[in-house]
């Protein structure tokens, strides 16, 4: 257990970092949950899971806007996706860029799919910077009140931290595998 409480000390920052810059759910739940147990700061955690979530966004735009249109060309996996995308622009834009990254399973195309349409940056930016910014303190408040409601169910917390992380960890990780073979079969099916 040591050395679970010193590898997040140590690097629990920059895991939150570079967890929301790709997706980033699972991890920031954890950091939550870290941040109640005493072994993080919650407003560093927010900060970074902030710079992570904004950043991997901005970087995918910009990555639209110069590549975007032969991505797609090259997979049409992400035709059908992508067509949807562009439905729900041309509908909801400004609620589709602040909301694409609260809907699992949107948060990876639709950056790329907006840099595309060529939305003006600077919009995208402050919508995606204010998307970021509740997505951060929301995530982040559930993995510090799963700590609050574990400590009233089991007491003293320290004696199951090391089973409730992984318990977390692994219904992330089955969660997110699940989200990817269902992606897989319905893209096998078109």
């Amino acid at each position: 257990m040591i050395l679970i409480t010193h590898l997040i000390a140590t690097y629990g920052y920059a895991a939150v970092g570079i967890g929301t810059f790709i997706e980033g759910e699972t991890i920031l739940v954890l950091a939550g949950f870290a941040a109640h147990q005493g072994y993080l700061d919650l407003h560093w955690v927010i900060f970074w899971a902030i710079v992570g979530s904004f950043g991997g966004d901005q970087l995918s735009f910009y990555l639209g806007r110069a590549k975007g249109e032969t991505w797609l060309e090259k997979r049409p996996k992400w035709q059908p996706q992508a067509k949807r995308i562009f439905s729900l622009l041309h509908k909801h834009q400004n609620l589709l860029i602040f909301g694409f990254r609260f809907v699992y399973g949107f948060r990876t195309i639709t950056p790329i799919i907006l840099g595309t349409a060529r939305i003006s940056p600077v919009r995208f930016s402050l919508l995606n910077l204010l998307s970021a910014s509740l997505w951060a303190v929301a995530v982040t408040t559930l993995g510090y009140l799963f700590g609050n409601i574990a400590e009233a169910l089991l007491g003293n917390l320290k004696n199951y931290e090391f089973g409730l992380f992984v318990t977390v960890a692994v219904a992330g990780m089955l969660f997110w595998l699940r989200h990817v073979v269902k992606a897989h079969r319905s893209m096998k099916k078109k």
